[in-house]
């Protein structure tokens, strides 16, 4: 009997802190994004010019970018849908309980892992998709409700309050246009390209059994002393989801690695090694990698002599984004409009969605707004990340990327190198490369660590 008064106790709990939840973090879509005319809007290496168009709430500060020699590619509408065409990962609630834990949802401490699970889904996009590729329905997310974000999370807070005393679900505020998905005359590449769509969006579900889902990566971040509820850093995610696609089982994924570079060094031949397979002494090349560089962008606050190198690198198409933020909060940093850094913020509750269902619903998988930070307020603490489907297309990157390096740094020291040889010969104790029994080694455990403790607490 005490028992039963204490499950109902805790359930009552369980109700009251996800109405809360709602109330703390619906409100992160309801401010307006002001971009400037006269300045070109980047994002993962697409530009934009917004001269042309005649409506919208644009602000008129802004500067020229004609160093950059970047191909123009559209107006408002078409950076909206390549935009919202980004996949979108947010803090959840109500999903099955975190092993080891009475946790159903990472409001409050899973924004890190939630960013650098739109890093990994914006490489895995790059391949299996292509950089041209947009969702078709990307539009119909904000002309589907008239209303404001505002009284729309004013509707779906009210909602869930309601739910939470009547011990009902909370009811999700959707449009039904993914239906219409299924009802478009769709032609085979579309089809396709939507299988692919689903399918990783699939992979990042929040159950213990998607390849990169919250679960997993908990699971992973053990290894490092971390455990849910706690707080992780951009570094430590690198190395989470480097060990998560080196043990996922998923045929599709075996095709794709991850390298993250070790104390800001870019050791080549062994990036070429994870790309490459081995056979009868002959090297062939397999793999694409998503290369994760830990970085420091200053001491205590960013210096904004990075500015230019962090512009340049989210203009380069192979960029995948950079997992950083502000103090106590972590961003997906996907572009940027003069000294603005454009980002997509997971400090937004939402329901569970359970992937596994045949055309389960996309939308809460997609931001139907940019939100713009001022580059000023960055943390200096980030992971930057690329992709290369080719060795050749690694080797043209790390080419690029040096030159950009060089420019950018005004002493001695560039933020990180790309140097050829292995780790192995510049006196390392370990390479990742021979890791099978533990998933991080000695080596590796004591750099997380260190991380772990330099890098800003994220809320």
């Amino acid at each position: 009997m005490e028992a039963t008064g204490t499950d109902e106790v805790e359930k009552i709990k369980s109700k009251f802190m996800s109405a809360w939840h709602n109330m703390k973090y619906s409100w992160v879509l309801k401010t307006k994004t002001y971009f400037s005319r006269n300045s070109p809007v980047f994002l993962l290496g697409k530009c934009y010019h917004f001269k042309s168009d005649e409506s919208g709430e644009l602000s008129t500060d802004g500067s020229s970018f004609d160093n950059i020699n970047t191909e123009i590619s559209g107006n408002v509408d078409e950076f909206r849908k390549d935009f919202i065409s980004r996949i979108w990962l947010t803090y959840r609630e109500e999903f099955p309980q975190i092993k080891g834990s009475a946790l159903t949802t990472d409001c409050g401490w899973g924004c890190t892992l939630r960013t650098g699970q739109m890093l990994l889904a914006q490489g895995l996009m790059l391949h299996f998709l292509g950089r041209a590729w947009v969702w078709p329905d990307a539009l119909d997310i904000e002309n589907s409700d008239s209303e404001s974000w505002t009284a729309h999370t004013v509707k779906k807070l009210t909602a869930s309050f309601e739910a939470s005393l009547t011990a009902e679900r909370e009811p999700k505020i959707l449009s039904n246009h993914h239906r219409g998905t299924l009802r478009r005359n769709c032609g085979d590449n579309e089809m396709r390209n939507e299988v692919y769509h689903r399918k990783i969006i699939s992979w990042f579900g929040d159950s213990p059994l998607a390849a990169f889902g919250l679960h997993q990566l908990i699971e992973y971040g053990k290894k490092s002393g971390k455990i849910a509820g706690d707080w992780y850093g951009p570094a430590v995610v690198a190395h989470i989801l480097r060990k998560a696609v080196e043990e996922a089982r998923d045929p599709e994924l075996q095709g794709v690695t991850v390298y993250v570079a070790q104390d800001c060094t870019v050791y080549s031949s062994d990036v070429i090694d994870r790309q490459c397979s081995f056979t009868d002494s002959e090297k062939t090349d397999t793999k694409a990698v998503i290369i994760l560089v830990p970085v420091r962008l200053g001491g205590e606050r960013t210096n904004t002599d990075y500015l230019e190198f962090v512009k340049g690198i989210l203009s380069l198409e192979y960029c995948v984004g950079i997992i950083g933020g502000k103090p106590k909060q972590s961003y997906y940093f996907a572009g940027f409009q003069d000294d603005s850094l454009i980002y997509m913020d997971p400090h937004y509750c939402q329901s569970f969605v359970d992937v596994s269902i045949k055309d389960f619903p996309l939308e809460s998988f997609h931001c139907p707004s940019p939100k713009k930070m001022s580059f000023k307020k960055m943390d200096p603490s980030c992971t930057i990340g690329f992709y290369c489907r080719t060795v050749q297309d690694f080797e043209k990157a790390s080419e690029e990327i040096t030159k950009m390096l060089k420019s950018s740094s005004k002493e001695k020291y560039p933020l990180f190198t790309f140097v050829k040889g292995h780790s192995r010969d510049y006196d390392f104790a370990s390479s990742p490369l021979r890791e099978e029994n533990d998933l991080f080694s000695e080596d590796e455990k004591k750099r997380l660590k260190r991380f772990s403790t330099e890098e800003f607490v994220l809320l």
